[in-house]
Order: structure tokens, then sequence, then C-alpha cells
């Protein structure tokens, strides 16, 4: 719960693999691992980039305190000259990453390690750790809001998250992804960011009677005063003395700012279009009818298919767990080892029976192409990062797998940006993490960037990631050297 060493956050494999480097290897030589991810969540058509700042604050603090060197000494399986390498261990490589909040597909680098085999390898488990729940629940999150259309969302899941901290960067990733707000107090601490909530039913029935219950709130908060109204019977009773207090409020001379009433049970469709009317009649048209109960992205869209009068929606479990699709499913895979002797790059592939699984080698980075008029994305570009491109000129993008599918993009008619930035540079951190409501605004700008058809939730359009015709002929030159004659 306080601030922890993370170093020790790793898989055990990866420090007998750093010990197996010191031990058998150069422990100085330079690779270079890719951090990527195969398929978007929930089967739609992106997926949000989160957990950037984590990471910069887990590679700085990056160390082996003398108790974490004790406890892998009573192991058994580490020697005494690795333990004392790592008395001095800390990250000295260099990182390149996708800016939170960006909008992102799969088998595109994420995030780029370039460092010392040892110091490349012990970051894979923690790193994934951080950015595979991020992304996942910032995705989860832009789905909800894209589905609320307009409507805010309030982000309430910490008492469902699976611990502290998934509650609290969940909250983070969700306010990125475009919430408006989140119940948990600590994650608006620490990130400066909008903490809101109401009341629970045990307010209500901690009082004589509803209304009484109604009427101390509204004296407490009266610039904030969503009342539920579901604690005993929605329509004969909530609603009704809700209405009385509104009305006693604006007979008193309150401003009526923000007000409204909650939904938290029951058919939401229903008795929302019943309190729409009741609030209407009774001269509260601007009132506030908020809802939560299990919501997601196809409960949203459902109650507005049906005429739903809901206009602020609390988004608790399914959010912040992500409940239908609970993993993210990002791998880190190495992509090359320096030539000691040139200093260039070796390219390295991982083979598999699976296409899919195929990685792209080298040292890499990625253009994201946009067509000029609409400023929408076209296609992503994975290729090497001494490629030069020309927007003046043609560009033509092919499927990676299925090569006679083919696009022509004519001189002028497209943009390029490429979105690998560098964060290290020698182990020092160049990239200064924009504050949490600017990353928002950004990724509410880059969901701006996709075609209506990429956002839908069901069946979405995939924007098409493609390899350079460079990275795509040495791709497929390392598989042919693997086919051996007998």
């Amino acid at each position: 719960m306080s601030e922890h060493n993370l170093t020790l956050l790793t898989d055990l494999y990866e420090l007998t693999m750093m010990q197996g480097y010191f031990k058998e290897k150069d422990a100085n030589e330079t690779v270079i691992f890719d951090a990527f991810y195969r398929n978007n969540p929930n089967s739609g058509g992106y997926a949000v980039c989160a957990g950037l700042d984590q990471v910069i604050d887990y590679i700085k603090d990056l160390h082996f305190d003398a108790d974490d060197i004790d406890y892998l000494r009573s192991i058994g399986l580490f020697e005494e000259d690795f333990l004392a390498y790592l008395k001095n261990f800390r990250f000295s490589g260099d990182i390149y990453a996708i800016p939170e909040g960006t909008v992102i597909f799969p088998r595109e680098p994420l995030i780029k390690v370039i460092a010392p085999i040892m110091e490349a390898q012990l970051v894979e488990t923690a790193l994934l750790n951080i950015i595979n729940h991020q992304s996942l629940i910032a995705t989860k999150a832009a789905r909800v809001v894209y589905a609320a259309k307009g409507d805010g969302v309030m982000e309430f899941g910490l008492r469902r998250a699976q611990g502290p901290d998934a509650g609290i960067y969940g909250a983070r990733a969700a306010m990125i992804a475009g919430c408006i707000g989140t119940s948990n107090v600590l994650c608006g601490k620490m990130f400066d960011v909008p903490v809101k909530g109401t009341h629970a039913h045990s307010w209500i029935m901690s009082f004589p009677d509803e209304l009484t219950a109604f009427r101390t709130y509204a004296k407490l908060y009266p610039t904030a005063c969503i009342l539920l109204v579901d604690t005993y019977d929605t329509l004969n009773s909530g609603i009704p003395n809700a209405i009385k207090v509104f009305q006693e409020m604006k007979e008193a001379g309150i401003p009526l700012t923000f007000y409204g009433i909650r939904l938290d049970s029951g058919d939401l469709a229903y008795l929302s279009k019943k309190a729409k009317k009741m609030l209407d009649a009774a001269g509260f048209p601007d009132a506030v009818i908020s809802a939560s109960n299990d919501l997601d992205e196809t409960l949203i869209t459902s109650l507005k298919l049906q005429g739903a009068t809901i206009n602020s929606w609390g988004v608790g479990t399914n959010l912040i767990t992500s409940k239908d699709c609970p993993s993210f499913g990002g791998v880190y895979k190495l992509a090359a080892i320096m030539d000691k002797e040139t200093g260039k790059f070796i390219p390295k592939i991982k083979l598999s029976e699976n296409a899919e699984k195929i990685t792209n080698p080298g040292n890499k980075t990625i253009q994201r192409i946009y067509d000029k008029n609409s400023g929408k994305i076209i296609a992503d570009l994975i290729c090497l990062v001494d490629e030069k491109f020309d927007s003046s000129k043609s560009l033509l993008l092919f499927d990676p797998i299925e090569t006679w599918k083919k696009t022509h993009l004519a001189p002028g008619s497209y943009t390029l940006r490429e979105l690998l930035v560098p964060i290290f540079q020698d182990g020092k951190c160049v990239y200064e993490s924009p504050k949490v409501m600017d990353i928002q605004k950004y990724c509410k700008q880059e969901l701006a960037t996709l075609w209506e058809e990429s956002l839908r939730l069901e069946f979405p359009h995939r924007v098409h990631v493609d390899l350079s015709n460079e990275l795509w002929h040495m791709k497929n030159q390392l598989l042919d050297s693997y086919h051996y004659n007998d």
C-alpha cells in the first residue's frame, strides 16, 4: 500500500536467465526487445495505450536492495559473483514507447527496449504487467464512453477491483479514456483527477424515513445533490420525495446547479422514462438522471435503444475488471542483437506454425498514415528505423500475409507521423509524462482519428497494420534461411 521497490516484481526465470547471461555470455551484449499485443480486447477495432507513467517510475527506481539480494541468496540458485553484480545494478539502456492515450493496434511495438541483455531481460515481466493491465482498462473505458454517446461516465469500481493497485491504476486508465470522474479518492489525490460520488442505500436506511435522509443530504451538499431513489419504492416513494426536496430547495432560493436522481436497480429503461416524465411535470427538466447497476457498453447501448432517459452513467465492476475480457495479451520478444564488431543490429525472428505468432525482426518504428483531407487513420506501417518516407510521393501498402491485397496512396493525399518517442536514453529519462487530464484530451483527439466503422462495438472494421517493403523482405529472407534441405 506504500511505495515499494518493484525490482523483484518479476518471474524467477528472468533472474535465472540473467545469471546465465552473466556466466555464459557477454553481459553487456546490446539487444532489442519489442512489447506488443496480438488481438484487440473484446474483438474491438482498436486499443488505447496506458501505463507508461508507471513504467517510467519502475525503470527509474530499478535496483536491488540488500534484503533483495539476501532473499535471492536464500533461494539457493544464485552464485555470489552474480549477486555481487546485482548490488550496483541500474538500467543503462534506451526505451522508446507510444505515448499514453494513443490509439494502438495489434502487432506494432508499444515499447521498444534497447539495452544490455541482462537489463532488457529483467524488465520484461513488470513492463508487461503494467502495460497489459492499464491498456486493458483504458480500452474498456473507451468502449463504455463511446456507448454513452456524450453522456458522462463515472468510474466507481474500486470495491470490485482486484486489489488496491488495480483499483488505483485502473481508475487512472479509465480517466485517460474519457471518464468524467472516479469515486477513488486516492486516485484523485495521486493523479489530480476529479472525484465524484453520491450516497449509499445505508444513508437512507440510517434515517427515520427517506424524506428526512434526502433533506439532510441536500442541506449538506446543495451543489451536488444527486439522490438515490430506489431504496424502498422508486416510483411511489423515491422520486416523489426527491421532487419534494428539489421544490423545497427552489423555494428557499438555493440554486439547483447540479441535482438529480440515481437509479441503481430495477428496469432502468422503464424507470428512467417514468422518472423523466415526473421530473418534467414538476418543473425540473434539467435534473440529472443517473444510473448504475452492473453496466457496461453493451447494456448502455441497449438502454439507449430502448429510449432510456438516463444522461449520466456510473460504471463499476464491468469496467474496472474488464469482466468480459480479463486480459490484454501483451508479449515481449527479442527482435535484434548488436554485432560487437560492426555495431549493427542483427535481426532475430521467432518462428511458429501460426503465422500471427511469427515475430517481426529488426530495429523498428511505426509510421501512422492519415488521410490528408479527413485526418482519419488509413493504416499503420511498421518499418525499420532508418527508412525514409516522403508524403509528396506515392506509397504502396500491402497486407504482409495476403500480399495481393494492396492500396496505392497518391502523392500528397496522406500525412505521416512516427509513433514511438524516446523515453530513456543511456538510462536517463528524457520524457515527462503529461497530467492525466491532458492525456484524456489527447486520447479524445486520438479516438477522433478512427473511422466510425472502427469504433463500433461489434464487428468493427480492422485498421491495417502493414510492414514496409524493406522490413517484409528482411522477414521473409530470415524465414527462408530456416528451411534446410534434407
